[in-house]
């Protein structure tokens, strides 16, 4: 269905900008995911007001049964397809970008802020919002929320489910709402008072309720998840002294704006440690694989994250483009630190492997002495490592991790990377039984990938690199998939720890969770969105042949 009508329609009902023309269209058609899905209009709300505008008139046009819906937009890093649509993409970043308070460790922030933007703020008073993602530098908190994000500081600070505590929204009423932790009592009160919110709070919890044997049973036995709505999260009966705390900011962080749209954000902050040492292993094979997790595991680093040799060969082939992003101070005395990882290539010896541990703290003796001791054991085990002191040798490492994604993207000129496998977890207790099977499975198709993540909680990015205009890409996706997910599933993991669902995993979350599950997500969506405004396909709904007719051609 076209929409150009409605163009002019909502130009006279907002403030803010409204966009029809091609170039637009197509700029909004990409994330970071392998789908291109182009809208036929963009707007940027000025205020809460726009919104409301604008959900009041999608309303009107769905009991019209016009195919009509919105959705929200910030930076545009998701790599699932999250904020793709035919029909209206709300952006978020041009007036909803205001930081609004930072103090008392916490922060108000409105969706369209950009983390660094964010972070340079923040640390004005010694504080950070520790989730960040790998793309830190371009993603915005409002996709940070919308995604449950998380990164490689998760093994010591969780994910950004656990520094959110209070969110306003605006529901299917059009009306804006705050969402927060209520007691028992305060939870008891919202529901009696009635009204729309009052009936939603009264359906969850109901929901919940009544199927709560089979929602904890749901729960994936990992420590991070983003697939699904997160139910098992929304009622803890043991909180609060025993009086339990219903929490529905736990179901809209994730929920990839499919429930309502997000307009104001507040989240607690940490200090950062003030010292910090890095181990860098390189692992020749996966023999010692476990005994390097579970030491490094023991000493609790901060960061726990590994990349494979393919991303290393990138790293050494393409010194120049990180040189640039790294921006020293002594560029010929990091050319120099590279040249460890250069010979190791021309000697044929590159580790199958490279593990990255930063250990921090408040005291510079504690750090050195978990560090050092980290080394020593490890290299008991006849395996290479280093200890790194240096800031800024430290920082090619991460770049290295960080930007491997980015090289791929920007270099390799035939084909493209195409992320669909790429952010599954198991229990990092079971990779040693689980890794041989998914090389195993990998080495069956012929294609270049690269593998990196977050080793120290078992969550792994596979990024295949694939010439999507060829028939045969489809075929690939949709058999590597799905035993790539039976192989996770079988080892009861999840198929997304932090990417989410969006067009590329909401097909097979039924695969994950089973039909019982996935009827109860669906009745969460109806009972916030019984007209299936906001991002439809994504959570409920999928289909995997619509995202195959998708796919990016070039």
């Amino acid at each position: 269905m076209k929409f150009t009508s409605h163009s002019e329609d909502i130009k006279k009902l907002i403030k803010g900008d409204v966009w029809s023309d091609d170039a637009t269209r197509v700029k909004y058609s990409r994330d970071a995911s392998l789908f291109e899905v182009r809208p036929e209009i963009v707007v940027a709300p000025k205020d809460v007001e726009d919104i409301q505008n604008l959900i009041a008139y999608a309303a009107g046009k769905k009991e019209k049964r016009e195919d009509i819906s919105l959705t929200a937009r910030c930076g545009g890093t998701d790599m699932s397809g999250g904020p793709l649509s035919e029909s209206i993409v709300l952006d978020f970043t041009k007036y909803f970008n205001r930081i609004k308070n930072i103090s008392n460790f916490s922060a108000a922030v409105e969706p369209g802020v950009y983390y660094r933007d964010f972070e340079k703020e923040t640390l004005k008073q010694g504080l950070i919002l520790p989730t960040y993602p790998a793309s830190k530098e371009i993603c915005a908190l409002g996709g940070m929320v919308a995604n449950n994000s998380g990164g490689e500081q998760t093994p010591a600070y969780g994910k950004t489910e656990d520094y959110v505590y209070e969110l306003k929204v605006i529901l299917g009423d059009g009306k804006e709402y705050i969402i927060k932790p209520l007691s028992r009592a305060e939870l008891n009160k919202k529901i009696s008072d009635g009204g729309h919110i009052g009936r939603i709070y009264g359906k969850i919890y109901d929901l919940i309720r009544r199927n709560d044997k089979i929602i904890r049973a749901a729960k994936p036995d990992v420590v991070k998840n983003s697939a699904g709505y997160s139910l098992w999260n929304i009622w803890d009966a043991s909180a609060n002294s025993g009086q339990g705390v219903f929490d529905l900011t736990k179901l809209f962080v994730g929920s990839q704006g499919t429930l309502g749209i997000i307009t104001d954000i507040k989240v607690r902050l940490v200090r950062p440690k003030k010292y910090s040492k890095l181990v860098v292993v390189f692992l020749r094979n996966m023999k010692s694989l476990m005994e390097v997790v579970n030491v490094i595991r023991g000493l609790k680093p901060e960061s726990f994250e590994s990349y494979d040799d393919n991303t290393l060969k990138l790293a050494i082939r393409f010194i120049p483009d990180l040189i640039r992003i790294l921006k020293p101070k002594n560029i010929l005395k990091l050319a120099w630190e590279f040249l460890p990882e250069a010979g190791m290539l021309l000697t044929g010896g590159l580790p199958k492997l490279v593990i990255l541990a930063q250990f921090t703290g408040d005291s510079e003796e504690e750090v050195t002495g978990r560090s050092e001791k980290a080394v020593k054991e490890i290299r008991a085990m006849k395996v290479k490592c280093r200890l790194i002191s240096d800031r800024e040798e430290a920082e090619k490492y991460w770049v290295i991790r960080r930007e491997s994604f980015n090289l791929l993207r920007k270099h390799v000129k035939d084909k493209r990377t195409a992320p669909f496998i790429d952010d599954f977890i198991v229990r990092a207790e079971k990779l040693p039984e689980f890794l041989p099977e998914l090389n195993r499975i990998l080495g069956k198709y012929d294609i270049f990938y690269t593998i990196a993540g977050h080793i120290g909680d078992g969550n792994f990015h596979i990024i295949p690199l694939m010439n999507l205009a060829d028939p045969r890409s489809k075929e690939i996706i949709r058999k590597l998939s799905d035993e790539v997910y039976s192989l996770v599933l079988h080892y009861k993991g999840s198929i997304t720890a932090e990417h989410n669902d969006g067009l590329i995993r909401t097909p097979y979350l039924e695969k994950m969770y089973g039909k019982e599950v996935c009827a109860l997500f669906s009745e969460t969506k109806k009972i916030f969105d019984p007209l299936n405004i906001f991002n439809p396909g994504k959570k409920v709904g999928g289909d995997l042949n619509y995202a195959f007719n998708h796919l990016i051609k070039s």
